[in-house]
């Protein structure tokens, strides 16, 4: 057996029922309540403390990668979404992508390899505006920052609004 696995089937005999039907219940989203946790813990008749716990064990030990929000851009009014993507040398692109990433409008900032010669771009950060404009005064704003470093940047907007699901869990695994 390799080791993905092994880690796979221990990871599996570490969720009991009451973990499948958290993950069930949560994968969705938290309900929109004061106290999330306490309500999904009524929901499967636990203590929204073992709501916490029970979910914290299962980040610890890889089973839920991460907990976080996902927000509708478009509900909040952000119409104009773009992947902004520059060309920084790549010996900078550590340094200039913390910086870029920081900036409070960035909602994600990462390196990707090149394909030359028709895509020379290695740094990719999303940005979001209430318009076209908005985006376009956000990009200036990272090109000033990137300085002589930028050789050259697009930006490619959102035409239409993807899914943002990760992994489910669903009766064709048998966790139903």
């Amino acid at each position: 057996m390799n080791h993905r696995a092994d880690v796979d089937h221990l990871q599996a005999l570490l969720l009991d029922e009451t973990d499948r039907q958290l993950i069930k219940a949560t994968q969705a989203g938290l309900p929109r309540v004061a106290r999330p946790y306490h309500a999904i813990g009524e929901q499967l008749g636990i203590c929204g403390e073992e709501v916490i716990q029970r979910l914290k064990r299962m980040l610890d030990c890889g089973i839920v990668r991460r907990i976080g929000v996902v927000p509708n851009h478009y509900t909040l009014g952000y119409q104009a979404n773009g992947m902004s993507v520059w060309n920084v040398p790549d010996e900078h692109i550590a340094e200039l992508g913390r910086q870029v990433g920081a900036l409070a409008f960035v909602s994600h900032c990462y390196h990707r390899p090149r394909h030359p010669p028709d895509w020379p771009y290695n740094l990719f950060a999303m940005v979001h505006g209430r318009d076209r404009m908005e985006v376009e005064a956000q990009a200036k704003q990272i090109a000033e920052l990137l300085g002589s470093a930028c050789r050259g940047h697009e930006i490619l907007y959102s035409t239409r609004i993807l899914k943002k699901t990760g992994l489910r869990i669903g009766a064709e695994r048998g966790m139903s």
